[in-house]
């Protein structure tokens, strides 16, 4: 998988992209030709209409056919807003852009630069070149919101929209509720879809089918009776050790649950900025490995446990061989009723571990080289040290970048450690769940890849931190 600067593209394989941003944003796509323009109305996807000829939004996911897409289309743009109207981005964690291939295969990942007052951000754009398909990562922002990314797109905007009558969807209000106006391309545009009623409420359940927080992890039990019994017998099935319920992981589990109902949205990310890792953390479980399940609906733990046996990715952070213990909450106090459940996976931190996963990195990067006909790498201890810094200050002050808050570098940073090495080359990477995939990963980038292959480095330090918005951060220091 890609990890994707500003600038920076990937090949995309034939059929269905996916695209998904989690969190509380609004995704929209806007359907252009080589000029980068609309050709009417259509061509702008977002909540209130979520198709077009190839593109299709569910949520916080857009999917794209590019031989479906209306003729004479060869770019669709992806953007995304606060979900909450008046919020500008500043204030949200940065987004995140998840894209896979038809067969749900992770092709690349892009995290722009934190946001300042804007309220709108181009994220990437898939686009036509010759006869493939590609998708360039941008991070540019508007401040003047949804109008101004619709000047820029040949779009009109109408802001004159009346305030929909009760029980109409609160997005769908307009400018009369404070939301930005709706985009309408001109000259022929059809009239304006009404807004979508509201969904009727559920219809009330017995009190016992819906477990509470305090049901398992807080008065009783870690987890539910049972529950461990058969996440251990799918483990074992797929050849996996058995887990452990660890309290720490409950609490951090019981937290973030109710953050989630509380704000009536699924998310790594809660209302509040604090991520599902942080709260790990903050429980004083530092950790090695991380997995989680993030899910609505189910009402007991049985159908929880169905649901994360029945799907692929779902179950394979289930049966991570690398996971020791477990923890599990749900709530259901939210104002929609509606029943969250958080599960975590984790392994926890000990040195060994850091030096096991440090050399695994070291081992597979020196595949690489190997295979390229270049010399391995080795291991060295101030680098390793600069290296390891930088992961753990990452995590401690919530940034992600080769630059510190302070402004040192990578160069600095090795010196500071007491490195001697003339030349220094770095790459850092967020989220990244093992050795095997942050590797991959820079593989996959051309100026990481550039790096790992560069030919006159001789030494290599390897820095590893779980924690923070991203979960995992990782820093591959070269010298020479």
């Amino acid at each position: 998988m890609s990890e994707l600067v500003p600038g920076g593209n990937v090949p995309l394989p034939g059929g269905v992209v996916t695209v998904r941003v989690p969190g509380p944003f609004d995704v929209s796509g806007l359907v252009t030709d080589d000029g980068g323009r609309v050709r009417d109305d259509g061509d702008f996807v977002f909540y209130n209409q979520p198709e077009a000829p190839g593109a299709r939004l569910t949520g916080d996911t857009l999917r794209v056919d590019p031989a479906r897409l209306r003729p004479g289309a060869t770019r669709v743009t992806v953007a995304v807003s606060p979900a909450e109207p008046g919020t500008s981005l500043s204030r949200l964690p940065s987004p995140t852009l998840h894209v896979s291939g038809a067969d749900g295969r992770p092709l690349a990942r892009f995290t722009p630069p934190r946001p300042g007052p804007e309220s709108v951000l181009l994220l990437a754009e898939i686009y036509r070149r010759g006869d493939r398909w590609k998708l360039r990562a941008l991070g540019q922002g508007y401040a003047d919101g949804l109008a101004g990314l619709a000047r820029d797109f040949g779009v009109d905007v109408v802001d004159d929209e009346p305030a929909p009558a009760p029980g109409a969807v609160h997005r769908a209000a307009g400018a009369a509720a404070g939301a930005p106006p709706v985009p309408r391309a001109a000259p022929a545009s059809p009239p304006r879809r009404p807004a979508h009623p509201a969904p009727p409420p559920l219809p009330p359940r017995p009190a016992a089918a819906v477990p509470s927080a305090s049901s398992f992890g807080a008065d009783g039990p870690l987890v539910p009776d049972g529950y461990l019994d058969r996440v251990n017998a799918a483990r074992a099935a797929a050849g996996s050790p058995p887990v452990t319920a660890d309290a720490r992981l409950v609490a951090a589990a019981r937290a973030h649950a109710a953050a989630m109902a509380a704000a009536g949205r699924l998310g790594v990310e809660s209302r509040d900025g604090v991520s599902v890792y942080q709260r790990v953390t903050a429980a004083a479980y530092p950790y090695l490995t991380i997995g989680e399940h993030l899910v609505s609906g189910p009402r007991t733990p049985a159908e929880f446990l169905a649901h994360c046996l029945g799907g692929r990715a779902s179950r394979r952070t289930l049966e991570d061989p690398a996971v020791t213990h477990a923890g599990l909450a749900c709530c259901g106090d939210g104002p929609s009723g509606e029943v969250y459940w958080t599960a975590l996976w984790a392994r926890p931190f000990t040195p060994d571990g850091l030096a096991r996963t440090a050399a695994e990195v070291v081992d597979l990067t020196n595949r690489r080289r190997v295979r390229a006909g270049l010399r391995p790498v080795a291991p060295d201890p101030h680098l390793t040290a600069a290296a390891q810094a930088h992961s753990a200050d990452m995590v401690a002050r919530d940034f992600y970048s080769h630059t510190s808050p302070d402004g040192g570098r990578p160069w600095d940073r090795a010196a500071a450690a007491g490195s001697a090495r003339r030349s220094i080359g770095e790459n850092i990477a967020c989220g990244q769940r093992s050795p095997a995939e942050v590797v991959e990963g820079w593989m996959n980038s051309p100026g990481h890849r550039a790096n790992i292959l560069g030919p006159g480095f001789t030494h290599i330090g390897i820095g590893f931190a779980g924690g923070g918005r991203a979960g995992t951060y990782w820093t591959q220091l070269f010298g020479a």
